[in-house]
């Protein structure tokens, strides 16, 4: 088949081409690099913003499917570009939905759970707490017919494939970066869950959701965990860290668990990633210096938005 791959440049985009690379299907990725610089990969490339839909429409002709990756992705990304936001995250995927009828793979959040108590399927009700999450769920509303397939993500963590940048606004992936550059982890409130996922993980379900007839919602997540959980399993990797609790609550009021079952029974969704080999992977890349300074704002959505390219 022949794949666009919109928004294929960035963190999700890297590991999905990467994973189709190996795969029969030929792939062509649409991005408009707000978050890199240049393209280095040999699957071939289409310098495009996803408004501009006459050119994007010309690659939409020749495709037999989309995976849908552009986004505004964040809460305080999307907080700080509301109308970019409602741009990118809603009206683009209601007018996908409206223009091209082959199969369409896009990735959604469980962040539309909000704070739950029971553990949430995908017949439990949303709560979505930010706008990011609202603009989703409203992007799924446009997607439910027959050729899309939406998958709720977990909180992603660990590195997509060589070129793409370090994510290090996710939490996983910023305890791991504080425990190597600081040796010390403070922990406020610590009592809130998360399904996390690795990210090649989701690239992996994505791909392979290409070669099925399924459509409809699905959670994926490897495990629910604390961010008590998470420190200390990043102190397991890295023993000499210190963790200091407070007993504050994190102004992120998100907290919920959520189950996999459908996607195992359906997809046959059976991520092999563990947090430990993300936390792993992000400790090998600062000791090996491929990142000079994981700090920098260009690895976290929102403050790069905000300092370096607020023009989106």
């Amino acid at each position: 088949m022949k794949i666009l791959v919109v928004g294929g440049a960035g963190y999700v985009g890297g590991a999905v081409t990467d994973i189709l690379s190996r795969t029969q299907h030929e792939a062509l990725v649409y991005d408009s690099l707000v978050f890199e610089e240049t393209y280095l990969k040999d699957t071939p490339f289409v310098l495009g913003d996803i408004r501009d839909r006459q050119l994007l429409c010309k690659h939409l002709r020749s495709a037999d499917a989309v995976i849908w990756l552009a986004a505004m992705v964040g809460d305080g990304a999307c907080a700080l570009h509301p109308d970019t936001t409602k741009e990118l995250n809603e009206e683009s995927v209601r007018w996908l939905a409206e223009t091209f009828d082959g199969r369409i793979v896009f990735p959604s959040t469980c962040s539309v759970y909000g704070a739950q108590t029971a553990l949430c399927d995908e017949d439990s009700p949303v709560n979505p707490l930010s706008l990011y999450a609202r603009s989703k769920l409203a992007a799924e509303n446009s997607l439910r017919h027959g050729n899309a397939v939406i998958f709720r993500l977990g909180t992603l963590f660990g590195l997509g494939d060589t070129y793409a940048r370090l994510r290090s606004d996710l939490v996983v992936n910023t305890l791991a970066i504080r425990a190597v550059t600081e040796g010390r982890l403070r922990v406020f409130g610590g009592g809130q869950f998360r399904p996390l996922l690795h990210v090649r993980d989701a690239a992996q379900a994505i791909v392979d959701s290409l070669d099925s007839d399924r459509t409809g919602i699905f959670n994926l997540h490897k495990e629910n965990a604390s961010v008590h959980d998470i420190a200390r399993q990043v102190q397991m990797c890295v023993p000499e860290v210190e963790i200091e609790t407070e007993d504050v609550m994190f102004q992120d009021s998100r907290t919920y668990r959520v189950s996999s079952t459908k996607a195992r029974r359906d997809l046959g969704f059976n991520p092999l990633l563990s947090m430990s080999d993300g936390i792993m992977e992000v400790k090998r890349l600062i000791a090996g210096r491929r990142v000079k300074d994981p700090n920098n704002c260009r690895y976290r959505n929102e403050e790069y938005l905000r300092v370096v390219h607020s023009n989106v």
